[in-house]
């Protein structure tokens, strides 16, 4: 099999297991429906750890173009091979949201809710504030980004490395999630919502394109600064894109902060 099959089947894996999930949680006449945000949270760690099993001999499972850019911009992944990763990577994700909507077909015509549909292929914010929703992601992929690569610096019994990486994001799900829905990967919210745009789901309501470049923009940022934080601090290999991502990563907080204090300053 290709590397590029393996994005593919990986990202389709993690996508139909992590959505699935959010399916089972809110469509109405779903057996497991309000069950919450930990089955949510842990139905995605374990959809990554699925997932990284099924294709890490094969491709290095990175099912994130947040990773794979973090990874070529340190000198661990190949940037010719990058363009490939993140096609296989977005493909991937639009045949794992059909399958989901396969998967509950009887149910969405059940959910009036229409947040909640798309919710189910993309995350919608708690509190849509674009720039602290960006900041947040960049958090979640940041974690996810420097935890991967120190996860990979240990030594664990063999075939225990990908459920750890699981148990990562579900870490980031339970800790840091609860603001965006925690995308945490530009693949897994954009494919998704172009299924939601194309597929015929009744009453399905707005894609939500304005919304979008966050968790695109955000996860992007986060984990290219994950994976130099690492280099930087951890391997000490010092590099002028450290510093200038980071100085757009804080200029982007010092923005969120300023408007939300502007934003609450306006409320009040």
């Amino acid at each position: 099999m290709s590397a590029f099959l393996g994005e593919l089947i990986g990202t389709m894996i993690l996508v139909t297991l992590g959505c699935g999930v959010v399916g089972g949680v809110v469509l109405n006449k779903s057996k497991s429906q309000d069950s919450g945000w930990i089955v949510i949270t842990m139905g995605f760690g374990f959809a990554v750890a699925i997932a990284v099993y099924a294709v890490g001999g094969i491709s290095g499972a990175h099912l994130n173009p947040a990773v794979t850019v973090g990874f070529a911009l340190i000198g661990a992944f190949p940037w010719e091979n990058v363009p490939t990763y993140i096609v296989a990577q977005l493909l991937g994700a639009i045949i794992g949201a059909v399958i989901v909507y396969l998967n509950y077909l009887p149910h969405w015509e059940k959910t009036s809710d229409k947040e909640q549909k798309l919710g189910i292929f993309s995350p919608t914010p708690a509190i849509r504030r674009p720039l602290s929703n960006l900041v947040s992601e960049m958090i979640g992929t940041f974690v996810l980004v420097l935890g991967i690569l120190a996860i990979g610096a240990n030594e664990f019994t063999e075939g225990l490395n990908p459920l750890i990486v699981g148990f990562l994001v579900l870490s980031i799900g339970l800790s840091l999630g609860g603001a965006t829905g925690f995308a945490i990967n530009p693949a897994r919210d954009l494919g998704p919502r172009i299924a939601h745009f194309l597929l015929p789901i009744p009453g399905k309501g707005s894609s939500d394109w304005r919304y979008a470049w966050v968790p695109i923009v955000g996860p992007l940022l986060g984990g290219v600064f994950g994976a130099l934080f690492y280099q930087q601090v951890f391997s000490g290999v010092n590099s002028a894109a450290f510093w200038i991502v980071g100085s757009i990563c804080v200029v982007a907080i010092l923005s969120s902060y300023f408007v939300n204090s502007k934003s609450n300053s306006q409320a009040a």
